[in-house]
């Protein structure tokens, strides 16, 4: 009889160990697609972070084109090990049969994003060259 964490045992009148069984291998696979999702949204924070070092303009804004640069690669590798601890908990949790974690990383994501577009239209509008 599998038995859940902190449940009683029948025999022994104390909590029992969490079974952990291999979850369906649909579960586990959908769990690496969205871990891969993530990762490739890290790639992306971090090809996006190069780029603007390497390709784009001075905003006219001394450190601000490097500033942008060095916030979306932490950014991203800031994301690549929220993925990876995300993937471990939730391939965990289908092993033990228990409640799947909350994410908060889309909320998260979205408002650092958000908060790095107010902050580049604020460089490009207040910079120099926005009357050209």
């Amino acid at each position: 009889m599998a038995t859940r964490r902190g449940m009683m045992s029948h025999m022994e009148g104390r909590p029992s160990e969490p079974t952990e069984q291999e979850p369906d291998y649909r579960f586990t696979l959908a769990n690496e697609r969205t871990f891969l999702a993530w990762i490739r949204t890290a790639l992306a924070l971090i090809a996006g972070g190069v780029a603007v070092v390497q390709l784009v303009p001075s905003f006219g804004v001394p450190g601000v084109r490097h500033g942008l640069g060095l916030l979306l690669t932490a950014g991203g590798g800031l994301l690549a090990v929220l993925a990876v601890r995300r993937w471990q908990r939730v391939q965990a949790a289908m092993r033990q049969g228990a409640v799947l974690p909350p994410s908060r990383m889309p909320m998260i994501l979205g408002g650092a994003i958000l908060v790095v577009t107010v902050l580049v239209l604020i460089v490009l509008l207040a910079s120099p060259s926005a009357g050209r």
